[in-house]
């Protein structure tokens, strides 16, 4: 590893989770141990499961492997550390990034790995679901750790219409924050000029804020869009 690497990059594990630093912004990744667990349109979705959504599953169970995920969507600071520029509609360190297309996240995530030596992507989608619904310590909620959406979105009743800094609403059961609202974020599948988010956003109903899978097709760089970090375990 070069001196200019070592220089740029350092990280340390504390609880099993990793903590980054890159050009002197800092960036925690979550352990998510393995498991299996019902995905889907799982009771506790009720209607709203097929209401929003042309992707949602019947209930099904998945078995996913460890990895990590980014314990908060990807700030302004980070992308602006990395990228040098800053695309966002509502500007704030704190606030995730958004208008970003899936291309400029894959940029993004290029210069990150080369900047650390480590392989960051985007989640899979059932990884994405499955950390959002805490994993091995899912608490069988409708939302990203709560029943309640007021508890862990900013939506549109409670954002007054912009985005909010990450880690302000309550984590779910992993210690992960705004898996619900603030931002839809991407997963790794894409479909041309449209990608596929979830966990609902800052100007969306509580609905499209549920743990179940939504497929919106959204415009590349659309405002509502961000993302969060994956790593493999």
């Amino acid at each position: 590893m070069t001196l200019t690497l070592l220089c740029a990059m350092s990280f340390f594990i504390h609880a099993q989770n990793k903590t980054f630093t890159v050009n002197g912004v800092s960036f925690e990744m979550v352990k998510v141990e393995g498991g299996t667990l019902m995905l889907g349109c799982t009771d506790e979705q009720g209607v709203d499961c097929a209401d929003n959504s042309d992707f949602s599953m019947s209930a099904h169970n998945e078995t996913i492997k460890d990895f990590y995920i980014g314990k908060f969507e990807v700030t302004q600071q980070l992308w602006q550390a990395i990228m040098g520029s800053n695309p966002s509609s509502d500007k704030g360190n704190k606030n995730p990034v958004n208008s970003v297309s899936w291309d400029d996240c894959q940029k993004f995530i290029k210069k990150l790995n080369a900047l650390t030596g480590q392989k960051f992507r985007l989640p899979e989608k059932t990884e994405w679901e499955y950390a959002a619904r805490g994993g091995k310590k899912s608490g069988g909620f409708k939302f990203s750790g709560s029943n309640k959406v007021e508890d862990v979105a900013w939506y549109m009743n409670n954002s007054y219409y912009s985005l909010n800094p990450v880690g302000t609403k309550k984590a779910n059961e992993l210690g992960i924050f705004d898996m619900s609202g603030n931002v839809s974020e991407l997963v790794n599948v894409c479909f041309g000029t449209s990608a596929l988010t979830f966990g609902g956003h800052f100007l969306c109903p509580e609905n499209f804020c549920k743990v179940a899978s939504n497929k919106l097709r959204l415009s590349e760089g659309n405002s509502y869009i961000g993302f969060r970090l994956a790593l493999s375990y």
